[in-house]
């Protein structure tokens, strides 16, 4: 399971999970009615005919709880429906109980999440949406950032597919601390959603309650259900996702828009030699791109984004197989994710969104979360919105109900929905914008010149640098710091109740500074085992040739012979081409060299950028990770560099660590 990748998973009890029984027939077309009565609720049943009421019958039920304004009463009249106990919901349904309202959500199956459970895989919980959760319950926030894995304290950023060089790196951190907020993590959607329902409480939530209608009456909200019954409240929330019924019977029919993406989804155990300095990157191509990420306990996430018309489908076990080609070519730290994942863990599904609208609601009904502006998932700023939603909204219902008190009129929960409209509308309209555009940089990034231009693609051998590509890199070097500084923290100072604070945990690395300055000072952090992978069909070798640094006083020596000098460092290659000492490899610093012994037919290196140089006889050449380096010019002796993070603990962990060796 997914959530057994984080080490605080919750074990809920089954109540959360099962289907609440009233010790009372609900009949179908019947409605409930609440009414409070000191510590208890009425539920009248009412035909869907006759509407005269029943005798009710009165029965316990528990009570929500106010941290705060225990004596504010008021509050405690409001009764809420919520349609969706995703992400959204639950987080509204919290705050919303936090703050001493009655609350009742509708879900269809908590045991998945939109229909893909367990393997749809974590999520990321940003700094602003971490934030909003401890303004709405701090106990909450912590249990979820315990079960998190922190990747705002690496470098994160966007790189060149195909040679894997940085483009951009994006600090997430500093934002974060500089306006005393959580930094970002990753967790489990499957634990998220059980943190969340164990504190809203199994008897809060109906599950197997799929909301297929409602009706406002002006004064009061009823909810139809799929097996027929109907409740009544007052006031509805639309939180059942992308898909939403509540959206459809508010607005009528309108289609989401597709985003252009298929999207492949997997979880591989893989654990990269820079873990400890990487978060998460953004591969960038043309037409495709592809995002990977740590999510803790040896796994990574990553998504796969090709253009092509939505309603593709695979065969069976082709999915990882069409992977492997769309991405042919690509640096080894795409391609090393996708052969470590399982063909039963890859998901696909078409990206779609929706555009943002001026009106989220209509009288005593109003919408949140995907259900309302859905977007595409190239910020991570989804699930995040959602929570602000739940946020601001429960805030602005606190807000009438003092405002009541106050004057001593009713509550007016239509303005209070439409404030709630008006704080929400602009920042989310914003976001959603800039995940659309972050889709269309991300693939339509061009290297060079020739890229994506048929008949003139050969222009692409002469490595001329893009415009757009050096252009773009100016503008978002501009743009990203105060694009960062307003997505994590621009909401911050709307967060009542919480003290601007990071925790003492959320530490990022004192190298952090320099790897942004330095992409040398990053790739020495890495921390893995160097080979040297035969590569090519004609290639005398056939096994993977181990580079130890810590042989930083004993050089490895390349020959076509034993030579008794160097007993732990003789590297043997029998080819026609390599010489008796053809060259000798050195490690220093993290990083390893490369001389020629002034052999015959040479040594040659090909970084990553596809540029072939002759090794010197004079001067040491650094090679580097996905580097190609030739031992003579007749393709006989070609080797891949590859650094491979932790060494593999079991037999199907070594499997996928060898089929990432051979797979050159």
């Amino acid at each position: 399971m997914v959530s057994s990748m984080f080490y605080n998973s919750v074990n809920l009890s089954t109540a959360v999970f099962s289907r609440t029984h009233f010790p009372v027939p609900v009949y179908k077309h019947s409605c409930i009615e609440f009414s409070r009565y000191d510590h208890c609720i009425n539920y009248k049943f009412r035909t869907g005919t006759s509407g005269q009421s029943k005798n009710p019958t009165q029965m316990k039920a528990a009570v929500a709880e106010s941290p705060t304004n225990n004596s504010d009463s008021e509050n405690k009249k409001l009764r809420i429906l919520v349609a969706g106990g995703g992400i959204g919901g639950l987080v509204f349904a919290l705050a919303a109980k936090r703050k001493g309202f009655e609350v009742l959500v509708f879900e269809k199956d908590m045991s998945a999440i939109r229909g893909e459970g367990q393997y749809r895989g974590p999520i990321q919980i940003q700094s602003n949406a971490l934030a909003a959760l401890e303004a709405i319950d701090l106990d909450v926030a912590e249990e979820v950032m315990r079960a998190g894995c922190v990747t705002g304290d690496r470098i994160n950023g966007l790189v060149d597919g195909i040679s894997g060089s940085w483009y951009i790196k994006f600090d997430t951190f500093t934002p974060a601390a500089e306006k005393g907020l959580p930094v970002t993590r990753v967790i489990s959607r499957m634990t998220l959603q059980q943190i969340l329902a164990k504190a809203v409480g199994g008897e809060i939530i109906l599950n197997e309650s799929n909301v297929i209608d409602f009706k406002d009456h002006g004064d009061k909200v009823s909810v139809v259900l799929e097996n027929g019954q109907c409740y009544a409240g007052d006031l509805l929330i639309g939180a059942d996702g992308i898909w939403s019924k509540v959206r459809k019977n508010l607005f009528g029919p309108q289609e989401a828009i597709y985003s252009g993406y298929t999207c492949y989804t997997g979880i591989a155990d893989f654990v990269p030699a820079d873990i400890e300095s990487v978060g998460y990157r953004v591969f960038l191509g043309h037409k495709q791109y592809f995002v990977s990420s740590d999510v803790g306990a040896g796994k990574m996430q990553w998504y796969a984004f090709h253009k092509e018309p939505a309603g593709g489908v695979d065969g069976p076990e082709g999915k990882k197989e069409r992977l492997l080609k769309i991405f042919e070519g690509w640096c080894d730290n795409v391609v090393d994710l996708i052969l470590a994942t399982n063909e039963v863990a890859i998901l696909r599904r078409d990206i779609y969104d929706r555009t943002p609208i001026f009106t989220w609601g209509r009288g005593r009904v109003t919408l949140l979360g995907d259900s309302v502006h859905a977007m595409q998932p190239n910020l991570g700023q989804g699930g995040c919105m959602a929570i602000e939603d739940g946020y601001q909204l429960a805030v602005e219902l606190e807000k009438a109900c003092k405002k009541s008190n106050e004057s001593k009129t009713p509550i007016d929960i239509v303005s209070a929905l439409k404030s709630y409209e008006r704080a929400r509308r602009l920042r989310v309209a914003v976001i959603h914008g800039l995940a659309r555009s972050a889709a269309v940089m991300a693939s339509t990034y061009k290297a060079y010149l020739g890229v994506g231009l048929g008949p003139l693609s050969f222009l692409t051998k002469f490595r001329i640098p893009h415009p757009g590509r050096v252009g773009g890199r100016f503008f978002i070097d501009l743009a990203m710091p105060l694009m960062l500084s307003w997505v994590l923290g621009g909401n911050s100072s709307k967060l009542e109740g919480r003290s601007p604070c990071c925790k003492l945990s959320d530490k990022a690395s004192d190298n952090l500074r320099t790897w942004f300055r330095d992409d040398d000072a990053l790739e020495r952090a890495m921390n893995g085992e160097w080979f040297l992978v035969p590569s090519g069909s004609e290639n005398v070798v056939s096994q993977p040739i181990y580079l130890s640094g810590s042989h930083e006083n004993e050089p490895y020596l390349i020959g076509s012979e034993s030579h008794e000098d160097f007993p732990r460092t003789s590297i043997v290659i029998p080819s026609a081409q390599v010489s008796k000492m053809h060259a000798r490899i050195s490690y220093k610093d993290g990083a390893f060299y490369l001389i020629d012994l002034q052999s015959e037919h040479g040594t040659y290196v090909t970084d990553n950028e596809g540029r072939r140089y002759r090794v010197s006889s004079n001067f040491p050449a650094r090679f580097r990770p996905s580097d190609t380096i030739e031992f003579g010019s007749d393709k006989k002796a070609i080797f891949r560099v590859k650094v491979i993070g932790t060494p593999p603990n079991n037999n199907s962990e070594r499997k996928e660590a060898g089929e990432i060796l051979q797979a050159v």
